[in-house]
């Protein structure tokens, strides 16, 4: 018989995830697309030695809008992996785990990705 007392384990419509609890999943997340992306990566090369018709094929590809918002959101992953990377780093020293600073690290991590991006965009 089940205690009345008994608490019930919280799920995601009761529990909300802390900043840097969203942060980690999105790190792995990012982790996963950047490997997947690796493939694209590979395959762009092959286009390239396999001579001038494979390659237009490529571009004719980037060229499509689905295409280009994914390449977009494939630098934004690995600008926002890198920024996290960093963030591990200065975890490793044993600095910054009251959760304000964790915070306001998470805030910066997420501003330098999206100016990364957005730098890399604009003038690249």
């Amino acid at each position: 018989m089940e205690s009345p007392n008994r608490p019930l384990s919280p799920h995601l419509q009761v529990y909300k995830l802390p900043l840097t609890g969203l942060i980690s999943i999105t790190h792995r997340i990012t982790g996963t697309v950047l490997a997947i992306g690796l493939v694209f990566f590979v395959y762009s090369f092959c286009a390239i030695a396999a001579g001038a018709e494979s390659y237009a094929d490529l571009q004719s590809l980037v060229n499509h809008s689905l295409i280009s918002l994914i390449l977009i959101l494939f630098v934004y992953a690995l600008f926002f992996h890198f920024c996290h990377g960093i963030r591990h780093l200065i975890w490793d020293t044993g600095a910054t785990f009251d959760k304000e600073t964790m915070n306001k690290y998470a805030i910066i991590e997420l501003a330098a990705s999206v100016g990364l991006t957005l730098f890399a965009f604009v003038f690249i």
